[in-house]
């Protein structure tokens, strides 16, 4: 009886001894199996994450993002170049349309332009070339008193051609005996033509025809500007207005020829002449001013051959 119960207690022993030896002892071989399984379930879900992320990523089922003839792919890029040139195409319509109505502005301005040249022409000729006296040119170079205090602005050019502002000539055209006085006035004929259209105007303005004598010097003034007879012209023009009772005229003429070229051989008388213009303006202020321009510039003349008319000017007025 004691040796069977010693034999289960041995037994008892036994297992308890070899349970604890296999709780103790290191199992290798399970352990690495389990980490194993583990890896290739994490490596699964890892790949299954990539195709999720990124679809198609293994190079075997890689798709191109751009695929020629797919709807998601040329859409975009066809709408982009339709609309880059439809909008070019525009622009280029509404430059087209502005450069056709600059066409037509300057067909129409061309137009506008030859018309009036030829009404000027017309105009022109209508007048028998009295119309070119409107506006001689003045020259810049003023002198202090003339440029400033005789006004320039109100006296510088003549803008009225003779027959439209002479209060002598008869309304209603010249009579028999005045116009057989006119013709037996000859034109010299010499060498030189333009001396003559101007001796000719002498001779009319000193026979006391003053419209007439006006008429042939402008006429000879336009035709021959840069002749040296021209001075004496512009001269005898302003003469012929204020012999004929205009002074204003005569005085835009005399401020003319002395400014044109004060060395001139008529500027000074024209500066002379031109206080005269003023007195009988009853400008006293530049009839003083061109008096005293003429004494400074010109002493010798104002002492010699033009000092009888200079002397009676200036006793005309009373100047400061």
């Amino acid at each position: 009886m004691r040796a069977i119960i010693s034999t289960t207690k041995i037994r008892v022993m036994a297992a308890g001894v070899a349970a604890a030896v296999v709780a103790t002892t290191p199992v290798p071989a399970i352990a690495q199996d389990n980490a194993d399984a583990r890896l290739r379930k994490v490596e699964a879900e890892i790949r299954a994450l990539q195709r999720s992320v990124f679809p198609g990523g293994d190079g075997r089922f890689f798709e191109p993002q751009i695929a020629p003839g797919t709807a998601n792919s040329a859409t975009p890029s066809t709408a982009t170049s339709t609309t880059a040139v439809t909008d070019i195409l525009t622009r280029l319509d509404a430059m087209e349309l502005q450069l056709q109505r600059l066409t037509a502005l300057t067909e129409e301005n061309s137009n506008s332009l030859g018309q009036m040249e030829t009404r000027l022409v017309a105009l022109e000729a209508g007048q028998g070339g009295s119309a070119s006296i409107a506006g001689p040119s003045i020259a810049a170079g003023t002198g202090a008193a003339t440029g400033a205090a005789l006004g320039t602005s109100e006296v510088a050019q003549p803008t009225t051609s003779p027959s439209s502002t002479t209060p002598s000539a008869p309304q209603a055209g010249p009579s028999a005996e005045r116009l057989a006085a006119v013709q037996a006035i000859t034109k010299p004929i010499t060498e030189d033509p333009a001396d003559d259209e101007y001796s000719y105007g002498f001779r009319l303005w000193n026979a006391g025809f003053y419209p007439e004598a006006r008429q042939q010097l402008s006429s000879f003034v336009d035709q021959y500007g840069s002749h040296w007879r021209a001075t004496y012209g512009r001269n005898l023009l302003g003469r012929a207005y204020l012999d004929d009772n205009m002074p204003e005229e005569a005085a835009r003429w005399f401020l003319n020829n002395y400014q044109a070229d004060k060395q001139a051989a008529r500027a000074p008388d024209s500066l002379l002449y031109l206080s005269e213009a003023m007195i009988a303006l009853n400008d006293t202020n530049r009839a003083c001013i061109a008096l005293a321009e003429f004494g400074e510039i010109y002493p010798a003349l104002a002492s010699g051959r033009l000092s009888d008319r200079y002397e009676r000017n200036r006793q005309r007025v009373t100047c400061n």
